[in-house]
């Protein structure tokens, strides 16, 4: 069975950040690690510029939309970008793998987009599994995973602790 941890976090946790430093601390330790973190960069897409970046290549896709001074609280997502993003992880997928991380289970995904289907993929493939998971999603994240996840706080040492767990598993 594939070991999926959903790291879930709130408002004001940076997920991102976390994600993104363990999947690079990960690969520069020899790990063949798939997924896609988000980079949040910049101010051109009204308050950040956001850009999901395939790990291992660096390969960056935009993924936000400005949508004008009148949109304060809309979604800026691109669907564009997200789709691009998505075919690229679905390739990266056909290589082998010891770790796989998706960014976010949000709001795409919990409306059954995103990137649901290159999740699903590396659960079908058996491999280990990380996500970030919005506080405001997790419903949504239950319904889709079922019981099959392990529930991990937003923390660097609960992630590390998680990973130890699977590297028996990842190594065979």
């Amino acid at each position: 069975m594939t070991a999926i941890a959903a790291v879930i976090y709130g408002p004001d946790e940076d997920c991102d950040v976390l994600l993104t430093d363990f999947a690079h601390d990960l690969a520069r330790a020899g790990v063949a690690v798939a997924g896609l973190v988000q980079v949040n960069a910049g101010a051109s897409c009204a308050e950040i510029d956001m850009e999901l970046e395939l790990v291992g290549s660096g390969r960056r896709f935009n993924i936000c939309q400005d949508l004008g001074s009148g949109s304060v609280n809309a979604c800026r997502l691109d669907p564009a970008g997200l789709a691009a993003a998505a075919g690229a992880l679905r390739a990266a997928l056909e290589q082998p793998a010891s770790l796989v991380i998706v960014n976010k289970f949000g709001r795409a995904e919990a409306e059954g987009g995103g990137l649901v289907a290159e999740i699903g993929a590396a659960v079908e493939q058996g491999l280990p599994l990380i996500v970030g998971v919005p506080k405001r999603f997790t419903k949504a994240w239950a319904a889709f995973a079922g019981e099959l996840d392990d529930r991990v706080p937003c923390s660097r040492a609960a992630l590390d602790a998680w990973w130890s767990r699977q590297v028996p598993a990842a190594a065979e």
